[in-house]
């Protein structure tokens, strides 16, 4: 069912004039895992416990020594929970600047990470810097929004980065102020799309970021985005990023960390450094949106997934329907982006002026002769992925099923017999060793890819399917061997109510975690509040004697141990309340689980209600829309901090197109060329927010609303 095509460099000749220093990273070693046993374990074998169903709008996570999980969100915010006690709290919020899809990205722990000695935690984030934001007193014109077209002069200002730094993780807080700058990726702002990152470390402690393509999708058909015309925004070209050897977007960047801060670079990368127009930090190039990758902390085999463009169909004048793709990348490539979907599949060069379109691309020797190129010329060949897959069903890869196209990279599984002991283990069984995770965004599964002791895929087979992870935006193997998930949930650029932190544990035919169910009444209210909690509707699966403990004020401590407690609260503040319940009963007793809830006392949270737009009224994509969004709040309403998102609703996810600010306005929505504007699948969504600035111990509340507008 494999077809697997290497095209190593040709150093020979031409080409070693044209790519000289490019260097072939020596093989990873073959994997070592044993055979699989014959048969899966059930699903019924595993068992799936929220941790976290408040995460924000989720974007990353890193698991602890201890088991404890940092996860982020786009806002910039870093989120904990404590493994032991089940309580979670914020530990550290980062200033991001935030349009289209840009703010706080990825959270990877330094590879010698202790807690003690070693406390660094690194984050991939936008620094708000100088940029353009809208000015409210304009509610006409949006000056965070960049100029489609235009000079070089009308895009300078839209210029930024989005920075790779570390910081302390220290008394259980990040210290923002311990920051040490490691690596900025330039970015083109205030245009969607394709910002993200993600980071991993290999064995010789050198770390691996993936970068998007930073190209505006959609006025291309849902083809590839190769727009030269000299007064467009040079954000509709992916040849001046992905394809550029001079350039850090649309890659996988590998360096070594250096102590204080800053980088070298490590051998084995795709450019020597020296060679001319090339950026030796370059590991992997030609990618478009490589969203999540992994690495297999044995071999060093890297795990890349990258997103396809939105083509439903194949198409002679402009190449082929999206193809996401999944490969093992064991030696510096080029995966083709934008030139060739996959080393067989090429795009056809054109011409977006005159709307006429050339030849094919020559995946074995793709040329960039795009103007906005400031690297070589002539590109190494195009790298066949190991897996690639359309909407329909795959031929190659049936298993895969259909669908939308979100490919994610997950982790492989490390098994270690020593997880499996003590009296209550989690840890995946040996049936999974070696097998990495291929999770799907737009599908809500998780396969496990089988590879050969050649690291060469050998079969896919679908991986506890029978328990939802709903939108999986990020997973890892902690510690103790199970599978921790960050779920997006159904929902746009929000925290939507099906996101959630979670943990899968193996536990076979053995005692199962309870199932805790909070409520409290009132849940918000001036101090001197007193709240009457409850567990109610808490469960044991096998019936269990069950043990209560509440922590009331998320610090750590347990404050009762009755089933149905009252507490009051005599200071203003947001409190997140925990109840912890474990089974004390049956020969494997000990088990714990939590659920939390939200209590504000003192000022209360915004109402936030968007007047206008309203569901149902007449729309099509390209209409300026009117906004009116009314704020109660026990503070006075600052319109200047209100903020309206337009976001282009496809299926169940979207895509940020611009944000304005002020409780009045008017969006002018885009023409989604990069998707077919009638199908049903697509949506303008408007999500309005307010945040109040706190008062008297009460930390700054957030409200908001969305409407959704379906065109006619």
């Amino acid at each position: 069912m494999r077809r697997r095509i290497v095209r190593r460099l040709a150093l020979g000749g031409a080409a070693a004039t044209l790519v000289s220093g490019l260097f072939a990273l020596p093989a990873a070693s073959p994997g070592t895992a044993a055979p699989a046993p014959d048969d899966a374990p059930p699903d019924s074998a595993f068992q799936k416990i929220t941790l976290n169903d408040r995460p924000g709008e989720p974007m990353d996570l890193a698991v602890l020594p201890n088991s404890d999980v940092l996860h982020t969100t786009r806002v910039g915010d870093i989120w904990l929970n404590e493994a032991d006690t089940g309580v979670n709290r914020k530990v550290g919020t980062i200033d991001v600047y935030r349009h289209d899809e840009e703010g706080l990205q990825s959270i990877a722990l330094d590879p010698g990470f202790d807690g003690k000695k070693n406390r660094w935690v690194y984050l991939y984030y936008s620094p708000p810097q100088d940029t353009p934001v809208d000015d409210p007193t304009t509610p006409g014109t949006n000056e965070g929004d960049a100029p489609t077209t235009g000079t070089p002069e009308d895009f300078a200002p839209f210029e930024g980065v989005i920075r790779l730094s570390r910081f302390q993780y220290t008394d259980g807080s990040i210290d923002v102020g311990s920051e040490q700058q490691i690596l900025d990726v330039p970015v083109d702002r205030g245009i969607c799309c394709h910002v993200g990152g993600d980071i991993v470390f290999d064995s010789d402690g050198n770390l691996l970021l993936s970068t998007g393509d930073d190209t505006n999708p959609f006025s291309s058909a849902g083809y590839t985005p190769i727009d030269e015309r000299p007064d467009r925004n040079p954000a509709f070209d992916a040849q001046r990023s992905s394809a550029n050897t001079n350039d850090l977007r649309g890659k996988i960047l590998r360096i070594t960390p250096k102590q204080g801060g800053g980088y070298t670079i490590p051998d084995g990368n795709l450019f020597e450094p020296g060679t001319a127009r090339t950026r030796p930090e370059i590991y992997v190039m030609g990618l478009r949106n490589p969203f999540r990758i992994e690495l297999d902390q044995r071999s060093d085999a890297l795990f890349v997934a990258d997103y396809s463009p939105d083509a439903r169909n194949d198409n002679p004048q402009r190449g082929p329907a999206g193809q996401g793709k999944w490969t093992v990348v064991e030696e510096p490539s080029n995966y083709g982006w934008p030139y060739c979907a996959t080393a067989e599949k090429p795009y056809v060069d054109y011409d977006f002026a005159t709307g006429t379109s050339g030849e094919p691309f020559d995946c074995a020797a793709p040329v960039n002769e795009s103007p906005h190129n400031t690297g070589l010329r002539e590109l190494p060949p195009v790298a066949q992925p190991d897996v690639w897959y359309t909407y329909g069903l795959s031929a190659e890869f049936p298993e895969l099923e259909t669908g939308g196209i979100g490919p994610m990279a997950g982790p492989a599984y490390d098994f270690d017999a020593r997880a499996t002991r003590g009296r209550h283990p989690v840890a995946w069984p040996e049936y999974f060793d070696g097998m990495p995770l291929f999770y799907e965004w737009t599908r809500d599964y998780v396969k496990g890819m089988r590879l050969d002791a050649d690291n060469e895929l050998a079969s896919i087979e679908a991986v506890v399917d029978s328990l939802v992870t709903d939108n999986p935006m990020d997973m890892e193997f902690g510690p103790d061997g199970a599978l921790y998930v960050l779920e997006y949930g159904d929902g746009f650029f929000a925290e939507n109510p099906d996101a959630q932190l979670a943990r899968i544990d193996f536990v076979g035919t053995g005692n199962r975690s309870p199932e805790p169910v909070i409520s409290a009444d009132p849940t918000s209210g001036r101090p001197p509040l007193t709240v009457d909690f409850s567990s109610e509707g808490t469960s044991d699966p096998e019936g269990d004697r069950l043990r209560y403990r509440w922590d009331f004020d998320g610090d750590g401590t347990f404050d009762s141990s009755e089933e149905n407690p009252s507490w009051t609260y005599e200071e203003a503040g947001t409190f997140r309340a925990t109840l912890t319940v474990t089974d004390v009963g049956g020969r494997h007793r000990g088990r714990s689980a939590s659920a939390d809830v939200d209590v504000l006392v003192g000022a209360q949270a915004p109402v936030v209600t968007l007047v206008s737009p309203v569901a149902g009224q007449p729309f099509q994509f390209g209409d300026t829309v009117a906004y009116e969004v009314a704020v109660e709040d026990d503070q006075p309403v600052d319109c200047d901090q209100v903020t309206v998102t337009y976001v282009l609703g496809h299926d169940q996810h979207g895509h940020p197109q611009t944000t304005a600010t002020g409780c009045t306005g008017t969006i002018t929505t885009t023409v989604p060329g990069g998707h077919d504007p009638d199908a049903d699948s697509l949506s303008a969504v408007f999500v309005a927010e307010y945040t109040d600035p706190g008062e008297g111990g009460v930390p700054p509340q957030t409200g908001s609303d969305t409407v959704v507008l379906e065109p006619n």
